[in-house]
């Protein structure tokens, strides 16, 4: 075990340094969103609040309930019942959390925020999240820059946004404004069996040559090489081809996708990346795996009959209850897909994800932020790291705690990648229609012999009809 991040402080200050500087603070361009998200009912008559004071500088209703609903998903609910909801009630113990956890976030949500009756505290999170750029739009997230400029919990003398790592506020920013704390800190890469690696003798892949070659080995022991759910991750696998795609041609080649430029997703990068991965597809991935959900396909790695799994480092977490004893956690970067990438082997994607929001026109907003607010307390983040194997965007919240196998070895790769981290893509978050089509064109491309061209063309199609929509309310990054 070693000691968390000690040594790759700098390292994760300049990721989130690049998150604010690329441009995470989303602009409009023109028209209107066209997800589902209406207005609902005017504001409630009265929402509760109370008086502001030192003590409780958002002004609650220190005796109004708050309801929270968490996305029950990889990093499990227990953050939530066991440690963020505890230390509330500990400084507010006459407001009554009400407490709900689901895995269809806008199948359960997205009815209550358009009928004006929503949660006051959600996360939005999973398969099956909610479109928050039209959340914003539509007027239903609260404005979070009074949280973020109240004092924190428990950091005597520094506001909120004083105590997390540089661009964490930037990175759920809409229109100059903060809408949404993304609070947990994901490193993304192959995920494998170490104990399984060592017992065969099996190296690390650092090429494209070195990967299909240790692919061939590994599904000539009877074990399939590579895998990801089609049923619902695929979004794992548009992650991994995209951030192959960063590391052939830097971290623009995103950028113009996330900015809609034509021609975007037909650039050699992309291009290069879909092909490569399309042969993966095409020899090494079991094709049943299309039809399985996530938690499947990671069962049958727990169980060594899948070697490689695209995820992020929320995976030790959430299959903790099915790893067996000699099953060890480990992750390594994408392998390099050409002699002429222009960022290393060792780059990586990593960031600050998993969104956070008070609803404007929940029954208690203030009562939602008060309980990010707990949530961002150096106390709570400890604690759900150590419940979830995660960090969080809290600075320095698990500096000297010994952590798990799998989250030692995202540590480790995090060094390896020293100033090669990127951010990564946006527009799964900004375009709903632009990532459900990217995740059915991955899966043609991964489980049906699509080639690299069909894919880009796809694609590249789908982007263009969503730039050309009137409707759809753009943003960019820089």
């Amino acid at each position: 075990m070693t000691e968390i991040f000690a040594k790759t402080e700098v390292d994760r200050r300049t990721l989130l340094r690049r998150a604010a500087a690329v441009g995470l603070m989303a602009t409009p361009a023109v028209g209107l969103l066209s997800a589902c998200v209406g207005g609902g009912d005017d504001e409630p008559t009265t929402q509760s609040t109370g008086t502001k004071s030192a003590d409780n500088p958002l002004g609650i209703d220190t005796k109004a309930g708050v309801e929270i609903v968490i996305f029950n998903g990889g990093l499990g609910t227990a953050y939530a019942t066991d440690v963020d909801t505890p230390a509330f009630n500990k400084k507010w113990p006459d407001a009554k959390i009400t407490y709900s956890a689901t895995e269809q976030i806008s199948t359960v949500i997205q009815p209550r925020i358009n009928a004006g009756n929503p949660p006051d505290m959600i996360n939005n999170s999973g398969s099956n999240l909610m479109d928050f750029g039209a959340i914003v739009k539509a007027g239903q997230a609260a404005d979070l820059t009074d949280l973020f400029a109240a004092p924190s919990w428990d950091v005597a003398g520094k506001t909120v946004a004083e105590t997390l790592v540089p661009g964490a506020v930037e990175q759920g920013t809409y229109d100059g404004k903060p809408f949404a704390m993304n609070y947990s800190y994901t490193v993304f890469g192959l995920w494998y069996n170490k104990k399984l690696f060592e017992k065969n003798s099996w190296t690390i892949p650092t090429t494209w040559a070195d990967f299909t070659a240790l692919c061939d080995k590994i599904k000539a022991a009877g074990i399939t090489p590579f895998g990801y759910a089609g049923a619902n991750a695929s979004y794992y696998m548009v992650r991994a081809l995209l951030t192959s795609a960063a590391k052939i041609g830097t971290e623009q080649a995103l950028k113009d996708i996330d900015n809609l430029k034509p021609g975007a997703w037909t650039a050699e990068p992309i291009k290069q990346a879909a092909q490569a991965w399309g042969e993966i597809g095409n020899k090494y991935i079991n094709k049943t795996f299309l039809g399985l959900k996530h938690t499947e396909v990671q069962l049958q790695q727990d169980q060594d009959k899948v070697a490689f799994y695209p995820c992020g480092s929320w995976l030790e977490n959430e299959q903790a209850k099915d790893t067996p004893a000699g099953f060890e956690y480990a992750v390594c970067a994408f392998p390099s897909v050409t002699a002429a990438d222009k960022l290393p082997a060792t780059a990586i994607n990593a960031a600050a994800g998993e969104i956070y929001f008070a609803a404007a026109k929940g029954k208690n907003p203030q009562g939602g932020k008060e309980y990010l607010r707990a949530m961002l307390s150096k106390e709570a983040a400890l604690g759900f790291t150590k419940l979830t194997k995660s960090l969080t965007v809290v600075a320095g919240a698990s500096d000297g705690q010994t952590i798990s196998p799998g989250l030692t070895s995202a540590n480790d790769m995090l060094t390896k990648a020293g100033q090669d981290v990127f951010v990564g893509y946006l527009f799964d978050t900004w375009y709903k229609k632009l990532d459900d089509e990217s995740r059915g064109a991955v899966n043609d491309l991964m489980f049906k012999g699509g080639d690299a061209q069909k894919f880009c063309d796809r694609m590249e199609a789908a982007s263009q009809a969503v730039a050309k929509d009137s409707s759809v309310t753009k943003f960019t990054r820089s």
